[in-house]
């Protein structure tokens, strides 16, 4: 039986939005509803933080924390150091650890599962998540260059990530796109099996990478094979206190 550990890293400094994991979202922190959307589901979580305000609050809830370097280029590098803290720290280790976004209040059961599918298939080093963009959704949002789109092989793995619109329909009047083809919205979520995220955090960033300012296009130009479940749940990620406003309704919405 495979062992998943959730790594949730979760900074202070944020330039949109600072302090954003100890912002109060239906009375508890928004650090505090992603530890819990989690920890029921896999084997473990634990936050990796480098600020002694966040690692007091989870300690407050009674979560797990580990305080890592502040000098990480990503949650991935982030990910990695709280995974072998973890690992000395219990004696042993897991099969997966599990990038859970920090500023994800309503990640789903579902979405974690579906993810932990993935790994049903040996050939999957790295594992992630897409949705499906709705007509409903609009051009706007198929083209914002903040929103990833993925293109998936016929084994539903990732050939490519992209900041533009892909595949580009030859021929196509763009307000026809999303009526006539199946786009794919990434999202951010990401699991690693162990070995694969110690190898991935110690290769040098790729011209790709750099290119579209996009991690994951690193561990494909490495032929590292990531498998992508399809989920069909709506999330709010919070960026700013815009969303901040916009996930208090959607939670009293859900009431």
């Amino acid at each position: 039986m495979m062992k998943f550990l959730a790594v949730i890293p979760a900074r202070y400094a944020s330039t949109r939005f600072p302090g954003k994991p100890l912002a109060m979202l239906g009375g508890k922190p928004v650090i505090r509803r992603v530890y819990e959307q989690v920890a029921g589901v896999l084997d473990d979580a634990v936050v990796a933080t480098d600020d002694e305000r966040i690692r007091d609050a989870v300690l407050a809830f009674g979560g797990k924390v580990e305080m890592t370097s502040p000098d990480h280029r990503s949650g991935t590098d982030r990910c990695r150091e709280a995974y072998e803290k973890v690992c000395a720290r219990e004696g042993r280790e897991y099969d997966v650890v599990v990038n859970v976004q920090g500023d994800e209040p309503f990640i789903h059961p579902s979405q974690l599962e579906t993810v932990r599918r993935c790994f049903d298939d040996p050939a999957t080093d790295i594992a992630t998540l897409v949705k499906p963009f709705a007509e409903s959704d609009g051009l706007a949002a198929l083209e914002n260059p903040n929103s990833p789109k993925v293109v998936l092989d016929a084994q539903s793995r990732a050939l490519y990530f992209s900041r533009s619109v892909i595949p580009y329909l030859r021929g196509v009047p763009r307000e026809e796109w999303l009526a006539r083809h199946t786009f794919y919205k990434h999202i951010g979520l990401y699991a690693f099996r162990a070995e694969v995220l110690r190898a991935v955090t110690a290769l040098p960033q790729s011209p790709l990478e750099l290119a579209e300012s996009l991690e994951q296009l690193r561990w494909l130009e490495n032929g590292y094979k990531i498998g992508v479940g399809i989920s069909h749940v709506e999330t709010i990620g919070i960026d700013t206190p815009e969303d901040l406003a916009r996930a208090e309704e959607f939670l009293r919405s859900e009431k």
